[in-house]
């Protein structure tokens, strides 16, 4: 029994940059690195739970993250100014904080983007919670 979860875990390992560089969205993306942090924890159980929390965060591809930060800087967007830690789950206030939206190309459909303490973040709209913060 171990043997075959550590084949699993190792298959998906191998197989994990490749659907990581195939895929443009967040939620595939996401998806990929839940479902090896998944792998790596809990094996093959752990990699399907890991692949859907992934995919539900989504967000940003790391290869899309600079082009993005690009994107963001000739917007010219304010940036709001935060007394706490800019970190992912922090919850921005209700007022005071302009969001925008992803542009398409981006794959990001259900988030929004604002700056905070001069850094591009992903929030939740409905929660206002940071759900990426892009590098």
């Amino acid at each position: 029994m171990s043997k075959k979860i550590l084949f699993a875990g190792a298959l998906l390992v191998a197989l994990a940059p490749v659907g990581a560089f195939a895929q443009s969205g967040g939620a595939a993306a996401g998806a990929t690195t839940g479902a090896v942090g998944g792998a790596i924890v809990g094996g093959p159980v752990g990699a399907v739970v890991g692949g859907v929390t992934g995919a539900i965060v989504g967000g940003l591809a790391d290869q899309q993250q600079p082009q993005f930060r690009q994107y963001v800087v000739t917007q010219g967007v304010p940036s709001y100014r935060y007394q706490e830690e800019v970190r992912v789950g922090a919850t921005l206030p209700a007022s005071g904080v302009q969001y925008y939206e992803v542009p398409a190309e981006y794959g990001v459909k259900n988030y929004r983007y604002t700056v905070v303490n001069d850094t591009p973040v992903l929030v939740e709209p409905g929660t206002r919670r940071i759900v990426q913060i892009v590098r």
